[in-house]
């Protein structure tokens, strides 16, 4: 991952500043904040590695902020986010840097308004990569099993900053319920029924096969690994990807199959 590699050796050509340069300092020992205090928001740069660089941070710590927004962080809630590690193959260092994010988003404090807002700019309100970013957080909300009141309010306000309406808050969450990115997916095993197939593809029995095959496109084409990483998201999180296709994927044939038999 090439920004990793800009951090470690400190040529910082595409340096964040605000709330997402700070934390950076924090995990990765560096003042990635300093050097653009005079930035305007219209100004941020297009730069992929900048736009990876804040994805990866943001994605880590606000996965701590909303482990604690209900008050108490689970074993569940950090087994979560050490999967999501695990399934990005991080290396000692990245992981180190993951964990301190993670905590850093824990902090009473944790500026989740001013987060969100400079997370929208670095990601150039790209949807596919911010819905990506939602997923996530989804995931780990649901990490103990069930959605806290504090939760999902928390949810609905990182939506409200990144411009994404409640339905599709809604329909991302009936996905989830549907097992649609669970941390213990593996598609050479996996079951699915068919009434959590058409969730998966958020439609429902009734659905013309038009209809079907344009959600199932739709879906292919939001979550395509190669497309999102060039958008920005972090070469290292494209299995996460992949495995989100392979679902998608594994749930459009269950139903066809059906609906041919």
């Amino acid at each position: 991952m090439a920004w990793w590699g800009k951090a470690l050796g400190g040529a910082f050509g595409f340096m964040i500043g605000g709330p997402l340069g700070a934390l950076m300092g924090i995990a990765f020992g560096h003042s990635f904040d300093r050097g653009m205090t005079g930035l305007g928001a219209g100004e941020v740069g297009a730069d992929q590695e900048r736009t990876q660089a804040a994805f990866f941070t943001a994605t880590f710590s606000v996965m701590g902020y909303i482990a604690k927004v209900d008050g108490k962080v689970t074993r569940d809630e950090i087994d979560l986010a050490e999967a999501v590690m695990d399934r990005l193959g991080l290396s000692a260092e990245m992981r180190s840097s993951a964990k301190k994010l993670f905590s850093e988003g824990k902090a009473s404090d944790f500026p989740i308004d001013e987060v969100m807002e400079q997370f929208r700019r670095e990601t150039h309100r790209r949807t596919t990569l911010i819905q990506m970013f939602l997923e996530i957080q989804l995931q780990a909300a649901y990490a103990d099993g069930v959605m806290h009141p504090a939760e999902k309010e928390a949810l609905i306000g990182i939506c409200e900053h990144l411009g994404i309406p409640a339905a599709q808050l809604d329909r991302l969450e009936e996905m989830l319920r549907a097992g649609f990115g669970r941390s213990d997916y593996d598609p050479a095993t996996a079951r699915t029924s068919l009434k959590d197939a058409y969730r998966l593809l958020g439609v429902n029995d009734s659905v013309s096969d038009a209809e079907l095959k344009k959600s199932y496109r739709r879906l292919m084409s939001q979550h395509h690994p190669d497309k999102l990483v060039a958008k920005g998201l972090p070469e290292q999180m494209i299995q996460d990807a992949t495995e989100k296709t392979q679902q998608i994927k594994a749930a459009y044939d269950l139903v066809r199959k059906t609906r041919n038999s």
